[in-house]
């Protein structure tokens, strides 16, 4: 096969989450490890730190990676989804998999593949593993796809597990409460391995705190160890101190190419997870963390976080899709100056569209429309839905007519910010 063929049959002989919702997962981890085992278990020959989390996983991961590349290790970073290309989800100091290693994977594993019938993304964490194995990572920072327990990525042992901020997303799998969510999310704490929560969360806090005292696991909140102060921020650059806690022994300032308001959050965790890691051996020095989180982006191509695309006018686009993710976007928008509002929104089906849509200014400018999935929600639906919540806009039959009629109508000094879901921002970077 080609490379487009080899794309091609993944993508229509293996169920797809991102295409077609809940009824593509498999809650538990049986493909995973049959897969793994006819691969020798490649996820077993290499350290791995996990991390889970409903938002600012992708975030923390790509920023971990990028240190860990800075102090020069060998570091493979597996994500989810992609934004423009498969092989984004697999990296290893920043480069993607070469499009002959995904051909020479799906070739060579494809009776496995028929026999197991595995997802989608069962197949691609068993790629990862087997390419990171392949190449000698010396440790992979791998991002949970889904949840956490039955997470097919959890077949791994970590020297380390990270969680991020807990909030409502994906509850018709991970559950109707936070405690709920933050239970499936605390399935990543193994037996004795530390484990870093970035944000302490009153509400759920004890379920970590009873999960890491189940699996004798050293506990540590990064809202409890650092304290994190914005010093300025433009467009390309947020600078910020950050002070250890208790007893201040360590202060840092960090210019951080991530701009959005809430990786002041994120960087937490992530500052906590550094200190772990240096207890464990790793040679990470402070002009690593400095360096690394400088230039995240260039290192780890990471996109989509409240990343400007456009100038005269502005147009910024960020893959927050759930209701924290959109509070933190529309935080975002209001430190910007701007005379009108654009907003370029689609979503999809099995989202809460209801509590994001009643989050959203009533004063904007709205162009609805649809990312080309099968799960997307419909631009009608979606405006009739939100004319009920007076937010007034037209229907578009595509995301790119939607942008393209915003830039035009758009004065020099408006504001056109595009997303409401990862897979509206996929089609305009």
């Amino acid at each position: 096969m080609t490379y487009t063929d080899t794309i091609d049959y993944l993508y229509s002989r293996l169920p797809m989450f991102t295409k077609i919702g809940a009824s593509a997962i498999k809650k538990d981890l049986t493909n995973t490890l049959a897969l793994c085992k006819v691969l020798g278990n490649p996820y077993k020959k290499f350290k791995t730190i996990h991390i889970a989390g409903t938002n600012g996983k992708g975030s923390v991961s790509h920023m971990l990676a990028a240190i860990l590349e800075v102090a020069g290790y060998k570091t493979g970073l597996y994500t989810s989804p992609h934004l423009r290309d498969f092989r984004e989800r697999i990296r290893i100091n920043g480069e993607m998999i070469p499009e002959e290693d995904v051909v020479k994977f799906v070739t060579s594993q494809q009776g496995s593949i028929e026999a197991i019938e595995p997802s989608f993304f069962e197949v691609t964490v068993a790629m990862a593993f087997d390419y990171f194995a392949s190449q000698r990572v010396d440790i992979a920072v791998i991002e949970t796809g889904l949840g956490g327990r039955l997470d097919s990525t959890n077949v791994i042992t970590p020297i380390l597990s990270v969680i991020t901020n807990i909030g409502y997303d994906h509850m018709n799998i991970l559950g109707d409460t936070l405690k709920e969510i933050a239970s499936e999310k605390a399935g990543i704490i193994k037996s004795t391995v530390p484990v870093v929560i970035s944000e302490r969360q009153e509400e759920i806090e004890e379920v970590f705190l009873n999960k890491a005292k189940d699996t004798d696991s050293e506990l540590h909140f990064g809202s409890d160890e650092w304290a994190i102060t914005e010093l300025e921020s433009d467009a390309r650059i947020k600078k910020i101190e950050a002070i250890s806690l208790p007893g201040k022994l360590e202060h840092l300032q960090i210019e951080l190419d991530l701009t959005g308001t809430y990786q002041l959050k994120n960087i937490k965790g992530v500052l906590s997870s550094v200190s772990i890691l240096r207890t464990q051996g790793l040679e990470i020095r402070t002009e690593h963390i400095k360096q690394a989180l400088k230039t995240v982006q260039e290192i780890t191509g990471l996109q989509g976080r409240w990343q400007t695309i456009g100038r005269d006018p502005l147009i910024i686009c960020d893959t927050g899709h759930n209701e924290d993710g959109i509070r933190e976007v529309l935080k975002n928008i209001n430190t910007i100056s701007f005379t009108n509002l654009h907003m370029v929104i689609g979503m999809v089906k099995d989202k809460d569209s209801s509590t994001v849509l009643s989050l959203l200014p009533k004063d904007a400018i709205y162009y609805f429309c649809a990312p080309e999935l099968p799960r997307a929600k419909p631009a009608d639906e979606l405006a009739s839905e939100a004319s009920k919540l007076n937010l007034k806009g037209e229907v578009f039959s595509s995301v790119k007519d939607a942008l393209a009629t915003a830039k035009q109508r758009a004065e020099k000094n408006d504001l056109v910010f595009v997303g409401g879901s990862t897979f509206v921002v996929a089609e305009v970077i």
